[in-house]
C-alpha cells in the first residue's frame, strides 16, 4: 500500500529586523579622549609681574600668599553692647555691673577692668583685659553707671579672637588661584598693595570665509554677519586674557597662512573659527600641517565635530567650528579649561543639576552631546527639563534663551520620558 509522502514543515518567518544606524564618524576622538590630549600639551605659564592690589581683580595669583599677621590681630566684640568676665555672671537669675567705660573700634577701653565691672564696647573693639563674653544691648537693661545681665548668657559669646580668620604664618591662599573680590579683601586685610600675578595670557581670535561682513557695515547679498569673534571676545575678556583680534580673513590659504603666522609671534594661543571641515575652501587644517602640528581635528562630539588641535610655534591652536552655537559650546568645554591651565590657574568644573525628562530624549552611543534645554519644576516640585525644539548649531538665539545644556555622555542612549538626566545651568557658563 502506497503511502502519502510526509509534508515538510516551512521554516519559521524571519523576524523583520530594523537596520542598524550606521556609526558616528570612526576618526573622530572622543570627547574625554580629545580633552586629555589637550592637557597633556598645555604647558602653564610661569611669568610672573607685580601689580597694584586694585588691578589684581581677575589675575592668577603666582606665589603662594602666606599670612604676616594675626587676623584679626585682637579679641575683638562682634555687636555692640557690654563686656564682662564670665566669671562674673551670677549662677541664678540676672546679674548687676558696674560700667566703668567704653571701647570704640579703633580706641581700646584704658585700664584693666575689676571684678563685677562690665565696658561699653562697639564692634571691632577690642575687648577689655580679663573680659571673654559680650551681651549684646538689645538684652540688657542699664541707669547710665549700672547695667542688669539676664541669666543665660554663655561664655565667649559674640567674641572674635584673635586669629581666628587667619594666624600669622599661615597660607592665605595659594598659587593658581584666580583673584575675586573675596580674595582681593583677604589680600587687604592682611595689609598688602601689592601682589605677584601670572602675566596675562595673550590670546589671538579669527574668523574665516568668504561670506562673513563685519557688524556695522551693509550687508552684501548672499553674506552674513561674524557673530563668532564677538562670542568669543566676550567669553575671553571674562578670564582676564590679553586679547589680539585678527579679523576676518577670507578663504585663501595664504591670507590665512601670513595671519596666523603673524599671530604665532605674538599669542601663547590663537582661535579661529571655520575652514576645519573638509570642503573646497576649508584650508584651516592644511595651513596647520605646514606650519606646525594638527594633533586632532574631528571630535565625536554635537555640536563640534570638526575641530582642530595642535600648535603652531610656541602657540597652543584651536580651530573651531563655523556654526555659532558650536563655537560656544566647543569654547565652554574644550578651550576655557585649556587656556585657564595655559594662564597658570586651575580648572574648577562646572555647576551639574540633575532633572528628569519632559519627554524622551533620542540619542546613540558614539559621541557627547550638550542639547539646549529650559528648566521647570515638575507637578512633584521636582526638577524638569525641557529640550529646545530647534538644536542646529547655527541658532545662537537657543543659546541666550536656553536655561541650561543637557549633557548626554559618550556611551549613553536615549532616555525615556521621566529619565534622570545632567544639566548645566547656563548661568555658571557665560
Amino acid at each position: 500500500m502506497s503511502r502519502e509522502p510526509e509534508s515538510i514543515p516551512s521554516p519559521p518567518p524571519v523576524a523583520a529586523q530594523t537596520p542598524k544606524p550606521p556609526p558616528f564618524d570612526p576618526d573622530a576622538l572622543p570627547l574625554h579622549d580629545a580633552k586629555a590630549r589637550i592637557a597633556e600639551l598645555v604647558k602653564p605659564l610661569h611669568d610672573a609681574e607685580r601689580v597694584p592690589l586694585d588691578q589684581a581683580r581677575g589675575r592668577i595669583l603666582a606665589r603662594d600668599l602666606i599670612s604676616g599677621l594675626d587676623v584679626p590681630a585682637h579679641d575683638n566684640a562682634a555687636m555692640d553692647g557690654y563686656s564682662l568676665a564670665a566669671t562674673d555672671l551670677a549662677p541664678q537669675g540676672d546679674t548687676w555691673l558696674n560700667i566703668v567705660g567704653q571701647a570704640l573700634a579703633g580706641r581700646a577701653f584704658e585700664g584693666v577692668p575689676a571684678a563685677g565691672q562690665a565696658v561699653r564696647v562697639m564692634t571691632g573693639a577690642v575687648m577689655p583685659a580679663g573680659h571673654d563674653t559680650v551681651v549684646a544691648q538689645e538684652f540688657v537693661i542699664t541707669d547710665g553707671q549700672r547695667v542688669r545681665i539676664p541669666h543665660g548668657q554663655q561664655a565667649g559669646q559674640n567674641l572674635r579672637l584673635k586669629g581666628e580668620d587667619l594666624r600669622s604664618g599661615s597660607p592665605a591662599l595659594a598659587a593658581g588661584q584666580r583673584l575675586g573680590a573675596a580674595e582681593c579683601g583677604l589680600i587687604a586685610s592682611l595689609g598688602i598693595d601689592e601682589v605677584f600675578v601670572i602675566r596675562k595670557l595673550r590670546v589671538a581670535i579669527l574668523s574665516t570665509g568668504d561670506e562673513l561682513c563685519p557688524p556695522g557695515q551693509p550687508l552684501p547679498q548672499g553674506m552674513i554677519y561674524d557673530s563668532n569673534r564677538s562670542t568669543l571676545r566676550a567669553l575671553l575678556e571674562a578670564m582676564g586674557v590679553e586679547l589680539i583680534d585678527m579679523g576676518i580673513v577670507r578663504d585663501n590659504s595664504d591670507s590665512l597662512e601670513q595671519t596666523i603666522v603673524a599671530a604665532s609671534r605674538s599669542a601663547d594661543a590663537i582661535i579661529s573659527s571655520a575652514g576645519v571641515s573638509v570642503g573646497e575652501a576649508d584650508h584651516t587644517r592644511a595651513v596647520m600641517q605646514r606650519l606646525g602640528q594638527v594633533d586632532f581635528w574631528k571630535i565625536a562630539m554635537r555640536p563640534g565635530r570638526p575641530l582642530a588641535f595642535g600648535r603652531i610655534g610656541n602657540a597652543l591652536y584651536f580651530g573651531l567650528p563655523g556654526n555659532p552655537v558650536a563655537v560656544m559650546v566647543t569654547f565652554l568645554f574644550l578651550v576655557r579649561d585649556a587656556l585657564t591651565t595655559l594662564a597658570g590657574g586651575q580648572p574648577s568644573p562646572p555647576t551639574v543639576l540633575r532633572a528628569r525628562a519632559a519627554a524622551p530624549i533620542r540619542k546613540r552611543a558614539g559621541r557627547t552631546e550638550y542639547q539646549r534645554a529650559m528648566l521647570s519644576l515638575d507637578h512633584d516640585g521636582m526638577p524638569l527639563v525641557t529640550l529646545m525644539e530647534n538644536q542646529g548649531s547655527a541658532v545662537l538665539s537657543s543659546m541666550s534663551r536656553a536655561d541650561c545644556l543637557v549633557v548626554l555622555e559618550h556611551q549613553s542612549e536615549s532616555v525615556p520620558k521621566g529619565g534622570w538626566v545632567n544639566c548645566i545651568p547656563m548661568r555658571s557658563l557665560c
